[in-house]
């Protein structure tokens, strides 16, 4: 599924054709993705997009009455049309602007995501998030004072949104990895300066990330329609029974919190 790089990137790609402009109107052809897709969404039209945000997975285009949530979920994606053409059979939400351009939402899973929120409101799915990875409010010091006592897998411990923000499958195995910490650790007994190191290599490989274009899965490609290329860069992820790049030795999966997990028993204590 898309992760924070990848909805970030498409952040950076729509914004420049969205931001200013003015949406003449919107088009639902499916009335439920992972919730229903509420009426009051009819609210954007007429008005100007003045910012698209991120937190966490959700992107925020903001208006002077509200602002609209979306969510790419499992497999959405989000293009920018230079004008209108027929819609497939997995675009379900379009935005048609009165530049003539028209953001189109395609989501074969439709575990996705299009809610609203009125203007001073707050939204039920940004509620309890912990700080963003890349901001000055993830450090160390806070990350090692919230995993004290924990005895949960430092893997899950780092995925969990009420600590971090964003931190998915794909770059909790390689910030582990590049951190020379095994996934299976108690979070509680990680110390201080191993979450210095942590810390450092998150905001590293999501930033480097970004700075690539996001990680290329099969159900996703930036905003222009080229994929993003740091997949072909990682180190760990996927790579099950492949020699360890570091050390030669082979590359050990096994799940946890039902999630893929890989990393080299030599390399990560």
């Amino acid at each position: 599924m898309p992760e924070l790089p990848e909805v970030e990137v498409s952040r950076l790609g729509i914004s420049p054709h969205l931001v200013g402009e003015k949406v003449k109107r919107i088009e639902v052809r499916a009335p439920k993705l992972r919730w229903e897709i509420p009426y009051d969404l009819k609210k954007l039209e007429g008005q100007v997009i003045r910012d698209i945000r991120r937190r966490a997975k959700y992107l925020l285009l903001e208006t002077d009455v509200g602002t609209a949530i979306v969510h790419l979920g499992m497999s959405g994606s989000l293009r920018v049309l230079d004008a209108p053409i027929e819609a497939g059979k997995h675009d379900h939400v379009d935005l048609f602007m009165c530049n003539g351009k028209v953001l189109r939402y395609n989501d074969p899973r439709r575990f996705g995501a299009w809610l609203w929120c009125e203007k001073g409101a707050s939204h039920q799915v940004l509620a309890n998030l912990g700080p963003e990875p890349l901001s000055e409010g993830f450090t160390a010091k806070y990350m090692h004072e919230r995993a004290q006592g924990k005895r949960v897998a430092i893997k899950q411990f780092i995925m969990d949104n009420k600590h971090v923000v964003g931190v998915g499958n794909i770059y909790a195995n390689e910030s582990l990895f590049t951190s020379g910490i095994l996934p299976t650790r108690m979070a509680g007994s990680i110390t201080a300066k191993e979450w210095q190191m942590l810390v450092s290599e998150i905001k590293s490989v999501l930033a480097y990330s970004i700075q690539q274009g996001g990680t290329t899965l099969k159900d996703f490609a930036q905003a222009d329609g080229k994929p993003g290329y740091f997949a072909q860069e990682l180190r760990v992820y996927g790579k099950g029974g492949e020699p360890c790049p570091v050390c030669g030795a082979l590359i050990q999966e096994q799940k946890i919190g039902q999630r893929n997990t890989f990393f080299c028993r030599i390399c990560q204590h």
